[in-house]
């Protein structure tokens, strides 16, 4: 699919800014819609959106379709009538982090903080709209299940059963569960019943709020670009729900993991630990769930990153009792066929292909066959003088441009670390394409992206602030202290508003 010739910012929803312990769709995500408008972006992407399973990352989820309540805006339900204002201020003292002890600052999420604060609210908003029979959100509430029942009924179940018995791990739970018994389900689905409807309560008030948000994006001329990673979580309500079509054995325990050799993210490669698919078994229902997951992901944004696209075209198994990814292989995947199959009934598909690590020719063909662009990052040029594929002056038409993304270090922060060699191509290329107003370094390279031919330049909002590693995202393989940077409110000046659309408007963006 050909995308027009734009530009935006990457800044995922919890990176917003905010008096709470964690950015959300509140007050501060319509501010940045204003920022994105007023600086010439037509595009703002995203991190997933879902409910994460643990270590707080967005990338393993306990579901492939619900969204993150912690995320819900507790303002927003002060004027649905749902809270009171005293029901939305925070503890007065922030929470330590379980690592340091040290109190959060505005530039850190705590989101052990965040899930304490925001359950006690949203068990209080559920509360009394249960006992306000003529509440106005009766009706869209009934309506919302109605429509998203084929994944939400089997996500409010998981959640409650997960929670009464404290473990997200269904193969610890009694064994007819595990198995899905009929007479089991039924049971726990009326021993369950209001925590069900509390679970169906909290996801429809976070997708009334999400498509609020998307709806005033749109009217400012501004999508949003989500993000869907291949795998889901083993402690996901997709594998118990779904067990043969996942490698798992009769008893629910994974067969093979889900991981990736050693590339320039990790020199030791990285074992994620998610249970492969059955492919096999996912081509004779004709790839109904992907076709779901794709469907669900388009309701949610105008287009999607797919995140480790080379996993269609060949994925890295690893037997689930490995300790490390190296003993894993290469076998080969569906190629286009869940993609083809999603379109037949979802139509044309505005999807980015995330092609980074070890790429094959055969992952640039799959790619090219179905039409998505690529991805080049700047930060990945200039390693060697002969290999220029990430250099903003190679750039095709048909790719989108990032100067890092969120497992990157920042711009500033790669700059500051980086040895530079004899000769060295970073130096010779900025020496050569250096412009004459002295813009600092990292400016100059975003300039370069942007200048680039691909159709797509997408800036992390770190990167426009100059900010080092202190403010990096993702660590690939390391398991806690990531994705809690965030956006302090006075950073958006109107200095960098007009320095980014000039930018832009200069790059014909």
């Amino acid at each position: 699919m050909k995308f027009p010739r734009s530009s935006g910012v990457l800044l995922h929803i919890t990176s917003l800014p905010g008096a709470g312990d964690t950015g959300d769709l509140g007050a501060e995500a319509y501010r940045f819609v204003d920022f994105l408008a007023a600086a010439g972006q037509r595009l703002w992407q995203i991190l997933p959106l879902s409910p994460p399973a643990q270590g707080d990352s967005p990338y393993s989820a306990y579901s492939a379709f619900a969204g993150n309540p912690l995320m819900i805006s507790l303002t927003g339900l002060v004027e649905d009538g749902l809270l009171e204002q005293a029901d939305v201020a925070p503890a007065a003292t922030a929470k330590g982090s379980e690592q340091t002890n040290a109190p959060r600052t505005p530039d850190q999420c705590d989101f052990t903080a965040a899930a304490e604060h925001k359950e006690a609210a949203l068990t209080k908003a559920f509360d009394r709209f249960q006992n306000t029979a003529s509440h106005p959100l009766r009706a869209p509430l009934l309506a919302f299940c109605k429509k998203q029942a084929r994944w939400l009924d089997e996500f409010s179940r998981f959640e409650a059963i997960m929670r009464h018995f404290d473990d997200a791990n269904w193969s610890r739970w009694p064994s007819d569960l595990v198995t899905r018994e009929p007479a089991a389900l039924a049971h726990w689905d009326e021993e369950l019943a209001e925590p069900i409807q509390y679970s169906r309560f909290k996801q429809f008030l976070f997708d009334r709020q999400w498509h609020a948000l998307k709806q005033y994006a749109g009217e400012r001329d501004v999508q949003i670009c989500g993000d869907m990673p291949i795998f889901v979580a083993y402690e996901s309500v997709d594998v118990w729900a779904n067990q043969p079509l996942f490698a798992v054995d009769s008893s629910g325990q994974p067969t093979l993991v889900a991981g990736v050799p050693p590339d320039y993210f990790s020199k030791t490669g990285q074992l994620w630990g998610n249970p492969q698919y059955n492919w096999e078994a996912l081509e004779k229902t004709h790839f109904r769930w992907w076709t779901e997951r794709f469907g669900e992901a388009l309701r949610q944004f105008d287009l999607l990153r797919v995140d480790h696209f080379r996993g269609f075209e060949a994925y890295w198994a690893v037997p689930a009792t490995a300790k490390t990814a190296v003993s894993g292989s290469w076998i080969p995947g569906p190629g286009a066929k869940p993609f083809d199959a999603a379109r037949e009934s979802l139509g044309e598909l505005p999807f980015i292909a995330e092609d980074l690590g070890l790429i094959t020719e055969g992952v640039h063909q799959l790619r090219q066959q179905l039409g998505f662009p690529g991805m080049r990052v700047l930060q990945f040029g200039f390693d060697q003088f002969e290999d220029d594929f990430h250099r903003p002056n190679t750039y095709p038409e048909d790719s989108v441009a990032y100067t890092g993304t969120h497992d990157n270090d920042t711009l500033v922060g790669w700059l500051n670390a980086r040895k530079p060699a004899d000769p060295d191509p970073l130096g010779q290329w900025i020496e050569t394409h250096q412009r004459p107003d002295n813009e600092p370094i990292h400016w100059q390279l975003i300039d370069a992206v942007e200048q680039s031919a691909s159709s797509i330049a997408i800036i992390p909002m770190q990167d426009l602030l100059g900010l080092d590693n202190s403010a990096r995202m993702n660590i690939p393989g390391q398991a806690t202290g990531n994705w809690t940077w965030r956006l302090t409110a006075s950073a958006i000046t109107d200095e960098l508003t007009d320095k980014l659309k000039e930018t832009t408007e200069r790059a014909g963006r």
